[in-house]
């Protein structure tokens, strides 16, 4: 690891401690819930970090609420911006109610309805922009500047890394041994505070990233060694679609930390969400099975092992549960 890395990795674990403090009166800690079925299936001995129970349905609380609170009274008073495909952005709308301050969230205009009257239930306002969470991205981070009011990024934020990392630190307190633990990857905030907080404990766990093959830009930024502005085509994980920003913080830590990648096809992701409605009577979104769908192509990669899925939400329109079905 370069002398960068370890240096990122130091600054994560500590305001990540910081978070912890922060944000746990204001958040679930969400159960860990062993998997009968999985284990049998892979060998291995299978564990479900339930993030699609989080307040707003996904992590993103935690990231969202942690910059949040790190604002000032004068900051918050003055407003703040943020850009979303729907989690992210439900959790900011969520919390302009929760501590009373003006916000705009910037979507991009392949939102789902269905996510968009959710937020039309906060006070935020809404404001549709471009066709692409980097465009979106940018015009919200354009139009911050210009009002002289804080953006709240969806993941591109030491803060909201941070918030992100208390993920890592239930799993610590909740399992014992954990050998490997799979997380999905969009801009990769999520990972990004997971991985840098457990090897910061343990340098010898596994981390694995989760893409949907039809938008898999962190994956193959890492290839190429720098972010690259890639097409994303539709895909059911839409949790994870979209590129990365330029200078993205978490681009170093995923590059540096993330110990591999598994790319899921629609089919596989699916036939995840599927399953864990059958066997586990539990909703999830289509990034969520991503870590399911990863799991059950690669097998025997974990048999033996201890291994922690994160489902990371539970945001899945009725539309898209009926063509599933």
């Amino acid at each position: 690891m370069s002398r960068e890395s370890g240096a990122d990795l130091k600054t994560i674990r500590n305001e990540a401690q910081l978070a912890e403090d922060r944000i746990r009166p204001h958040i679930r800690e969400t159960p860990l819930e062993h998997s009968p079925f999985l284990s049998r299936e892979t060998g291995a001995a299978v564990f479900l970090k339930l993030e699609n129970l989080q307040l707003t349905g996904s992590f993103k609380l935690r990231g969202a609420m942690n910059k949040v609170l790190s604002l000032s009274s004068e900051e918050l008073g003055r407003g703040a911006v943020t850009a979303s495909s729907g989690n992210h952005g439900h959790a900011f709308a969520y919390l302009t109610e929760r501590f009373d301050f003006p916000g705009t969230v910037f979507l991009p205009e392949t939102t789902e309805p269905g996510k968009i009257d959710t937020l039309k239930t906060f006070g935020a306002e809404i404001r549709i922009q471009g066709d692409d969470c980097v465009r979106a991205e940018a015009a919200a981070r354009a139009a911050a500047a210009d009002r002289g009011l804080t953006y709240i990024s969806p993941y591109n934020d030491l803060q909201v890394i941070a918030g992100q990392a208390t993920v890592g630190i239930e799993l610590g307190r909740q399992a014992e041994g954990l050998d490997a633990v799979l997380a999905p990857v969009g801009g990769g905030g999520l990972i990004a505070g997971i991985a840098a907080w457990l090897k910061s404990g343990d340098s010898d766990i596994t981390i694995i990233g989760c893409q949907p093959e039809n938008s898999r830009v962190m994956y193959e930024s890492i290839r190429a060694g720098r972010i690259l502005d890639l097409e994303s085509l539709p895909t059911l994980s839409d949790g994870t679609a979209g590129g990365i920003e330029a200078g993205s913080l978490t681009f170093p830590v995923c590059r540096d930390l993330v110990d591999g990648f598994v790319l899921l096809s629609e089919d596989e992701i699916r036939d995840a969400l599927r399953l864990v409605l059958e066997k586990h009577h539990i909703l999830i979104e289509g990034a969520a099975a991503l870590t399911v769908a990863a799991l059950l192509k690669e097998p025997a990669r974990f048999q033996g092992q201890r291994v922690a899925l994160v489902l990371s939400g539970s945001t899945l329109s009725l539309a898209t549960l009926r063509k599933i079905l």
